[in-house]
């Protein structure tokens, strides 16, 4: 009787073993294999109660971008229309590199600077607008997550590369108004070299921290990004895992790459204002005024777009204020540079039909 109890007691603890690991292989499945095995532990129970709404979330290893119209009459003049506008940004950010470069009048540190600016904005238009072309002609609007993560990361190193860049500017233009006779010996070859070197550096770590922090997701809400390329700010609100690592990861870089610089140029411009409210002659302040004009127009557009794109991802349910948005900071920011650095420049106008009249 007793060897029947044993016998049976041990059947049903064998099977409850092998349920539980049954259990929990289930569970595991669920979880993404580049998961710490740590963490999978220390979980598992917090998974085990909520397998219902895990089994809601998606997996994926493609996302689905948003087109600007379903329409096929439409495709041939979005097609038409941003093909026009990609090439008319990159050869007139080209343009400002040529002058530049072949102009020894331009050669100091504000022309250097707007150079580099013009070099990343095409590298940035570059990393999105070809594959929505490609996306428009082939009727596909699927990207990899490879690809996704790709692009993030180019996109991130060239928009950041702009915002440390305008920063920079603003310091240039900061010493050469209040620190006149100093001006050659602070803003040498070397030191304007390595500012843009710090920057590349500080795009480069911004876009290593987006990685990380989209690589610490284990589920997605949703394949479809209300974008046409993946944007960094709606690819992170598809996060459904409440991970206070990559929460603490998104405050990091909003402070490092958002707060920093802007506090940056507004520091530098109250200085400006505050030296040249103390110079005597109205001529005077309009000539020292000028030389920010451009910088600061470049500034409002590339700063109100981007926040508000930023922001509105979080806010607006309307994914064509998205969409719109959008392509202004992507696409007609960087068009505008070239023409608001060309027009209200004098120096840059002189080069220009210096450049004109030697090829005649």
């Amino acid at each position: 009787m007793r060897k029947d109890t044993m016998s049976s007691f041990r059947t049903k603890t064998l099977n409850l073993k092998t349920f539980a690991i049954a259990q929990q292989s289930n569970s595991r499945k669920l979880v993404l294999v580049y998961e710490p095995l740590f963490f999978q532990l220390f979980f598992f129970f917090q998974r085990c109660s909520s397998n219902i709404k895990a089994e809601n979330l998606t997996q994926i290893s493609e996302f689905h971008l948003l087109g600007f119209s379903e329409d096929p009459d439409m495709q041939p003049v979005l097609f038409g229309l941003f093909l026009f506008m990609y090439l008319l940004t990159v050869l007139g950010n080209l343009l400002i590199i040529l002058v530049v470069s072949s102009d020894s009048h331009l050669h100091t540190p504000m022309y250097f600077f707007l150079s580099n600016l013009s070099l990343a904005d095409i590298c940035s238009v570059s990393t999105t607008i070809p594959k929505m072309i490609v996306d428009i002609v082939t009727h596909s609007r699927v990207i990899s997550y490879v690809g996704c993560l790709t692009q993030m990361s180019l996109f991130i190193i060239f928009i950041c590369m702009d915002d440390m860049l305008l920063t920079v500017m603003a310091y240039d233009r900061f010493v050469a108004i209040c620190h006149p006779l100093q001006y050659p010996v602070i803003m040498n070859t070397r030191h304007c070299g390595v500012l843009v070197l710090l920057s590349f550096l500080f795009s480069l770590l911004d876009s290593q921290l987006h990685n990380l922090t989209v690589l610490q997701f284990t589920y997605l809400k949703d394949v479809l990004i209300s974008n046409f390329f993946c944007n960094p700010a709606q690819l992170l609100n598809l996060d459904s895992s409440e991970n206070f690592f990559s929460n603490i990861l998104k405050y990091i870089i909003a402070v490092l790459f958002g707060l920093f610089p802007i506090s940056g140029i507004f520091l530098s411009y109250y200085k400006i204002i505050y030296s040249i409210l103390r110079i005597p002659s109205p001529g005077g302040k309009f000539k020292a005024f000028s030389t920010c004009g451009t910088h600061l127009s470049v500034v409002g557009l590339f700063y109100g777009t981007s926040i508000g794109v930023y922001f509105g991802s979080s806010v607006s349910q309307s994914p064509t204020s998205c969409l719109v948005a959008s392509v202004i900071y992507t696409l007609v920011t960087p068009m505008l540079n070239p023409f608001i650095y060309s027009l209200k420049n004098r120096d840059i106008k002189i080069s220009l039909s210096r450049l004109h009249c030697r090829k005649l």
